[in-house]
């Protein structure tokens, strides 16, 4: 019974470790970023020529006018996750469980992207910019109770993957430089910082697997926990050429250096209700996380038939995401102690863990393309885009905090310009993904195994079926100086 105490105690600290800080490994792009890109399909590598080309080409800041862009997109998210898990009976017969299906969604947090450049040089072949922009990933919340058909409340199925990651807040800040030695080529670099904090909110069941002391999942061996990590501080950078051989055709290649995440956390947990936890008590509440967020390469030709008078553009652009570079999430407690837990050694020291995350690479087609015309005085342009792209998650690692399979976009933007100065732009897009199911044999997401050595299997959390969609309204501005 010390045994099993043990592994109860500690379960509680390491699993809500693990548990909220693959929170900020949810990387996974759901949708391609900026209003006038994202109206292309972010088909937006070989035409880039306006600020977005931060994000997609360096290269085009030096085709960009001397302006100032600001953009925001609302990421509309919803999913629908219905759980399945493997259940052992008092007999010992083994069963698939199936819970209630859970809702989750975003709250209205806009995603910006700001950013100014300068053009100079006799032929102005040189341009600066500086500017900054948020990751395209859903802030997803999901109940922390389900309703049950005679009224009462009961803990959400989900709990011990996700409940909310609201408050977490994630920027990239950049400085970039381009440059056009002769007409037909262009450079581009830029440094870049992934900055910011993610937070989380995640329950932890301090049950062990044996049933020895409690029934699968109970409630009062739930541990709620919050997890902030930050401030996140990790360097980057992102290089791209454009090369205009004649009027009508541009080809573009860029390349965007992986973010490598080594950050501090913070770990705030309210033991369980059980009567083992009564005077328990957790000492310290300082870790370290470490993930990696993929490079990511494009490569884009887009052809401009007509006069700059009737201004059509179309593009075709792939994009490779190296997600497998995204294997685990590395957390190491830096001071955390559980003291006065029953049959516990007091302070007992948690150890540091490795969670499996199942990255692969990803690949992404896409079609984009816009035309200008003039309507009276107003010179407007149509943007329309198709994308498609295929999951960065392993179907056995798919989980609530990481929804992710192949997905198809659809886009329809547009803008029009007012006087010499300024153009206002609009998007709007959905985002089709294709379900998912994990059964509960090969789910492969665990509950983390408290002690090491326990010969007792530790049980996945992920099994279960998954929908997701989105849908993305965006606003923006340029204003030429």
């Amino acid at each position: 019974m010390t045994r099993t105490r043990i592994a109860t105690a500690v379960a509680v600290l390491l699993g809500t470790l693990a548990t909220a800080a693959d929170a900020g490994a949810a990387g996974l792009y759901f949708s391609d970023r900026g209003v006038r890109p994202l109206g292309r399909g972010g088909a937006f590598v070989a035409g880039a020529d306006d600020l977005g080309a931060i994000w997609y080409n360096p290269a085009g800041i030096v085709d960009a006018p001397s302006s100032f862009l600001l953009d925001a997109s609302w990421l509309n998210y919803s999913s629908d996750y219905t759980r399945q898990a493997l259940t052992t009976s008092a007999t010992g017969t083994t069963f698939v469980q199936t819970f209630p299906t859970v809702h989750g969604r975003t709250s209205v947090l806009p995603v910006p992207t700001i950013a100014a450049s300068y053009r100079f040089g006799d032929r102005e072949q040189y341009a600066i910019a500086a500017g900054m922009y948020a990751p395209m990933t859903p802030v997803t919340s999901y109940p922390m109770t389900i309703s049950n058909p005679d009224g009462s409340q009961s803990p959400s199925p989900q709990r011990y993957s996700l409940i909310s990651l609201d408050g977490s807040l994630l920027v990239v800040v950049g400085l970039w430089f381009a440059y056009k030695p002769i007409e037909e080529l262009r450079i581009g670099l830029g440094v870049q910082m992934l900055t910011g904090t993610f937070k989380s909110t995640v329950d932890f069941s301090a049950c062990p697997p044996d049933n020895l002391v409690c029934a699968a999942e109970n409630p009062s061996y739930d541990a709620l926990s919050q997890l902030k990590v930050g401030p996140i501080f990790a360097p980057s950078g992102n290089a791209g050429v454009t090369y205009v051989p004649a009027k009508i055709i541009r080809f573009g290649v860029s390349g965007q250096l992986p973010f490598v995440v080594s950050s501090p956390a913070t770990v705030d947990v309210r033991l369980p209700t059980a009567v083992v936890f009564d005077n328990a008590s957790q000492q310290g509440d300082r870790a370290h996380v470490g993930f990696e967020l993929p490079p990511v390469f494009r490569v884009g030709v887009e052809v401009r038939p007509l006069d700059e008078e009737h201004d059509l553009r179309v593009e075709v652009a792939y994009v490779r995401e190296f997600w497998s570079v995204h294997q685990s999430i590395d957390i190491t407690p830096e001071n955390i102690q559980l003291l006065n837990v029953t049959g516990f050694p007091s302070p007992f020291a948690v150890s540091g863990i490795s969670i499996p995350r199942g990255g692969q690479d990803s690949n992404s087609v896409r079609l984009g393309g816009e035309y200008k015309f003039a309507v009276g005085d107003y010179k407007l342009q149509a943007r329309a885009g198709f994308a498609y792209e295929t999951s960065g998650i392993q179907t056995a690692y798919v989980s609530p905090l990481t929804i992710d399979s192949s997905k198809v976009l659809a886009s329809l933007g547009g803008g029009i310009y007012i006087g010499e100065h300024l153009r206002l732009d609009a998007v709007y897009s959905h985002v089709f993904e294709s379900d998912v199911t994990v059964t509960p044999q090969e789910a492969a997401v665990p509950r983390v195994n408290p002690v090491k050595g326990n010969p007792t299997q530790t049980a996945s959390v992920n099994g279960g079926s998954y929908s997701a969609r989105a849908d993305v309204l965006g606003v923006g501005m340029q204003y030429r100086f």
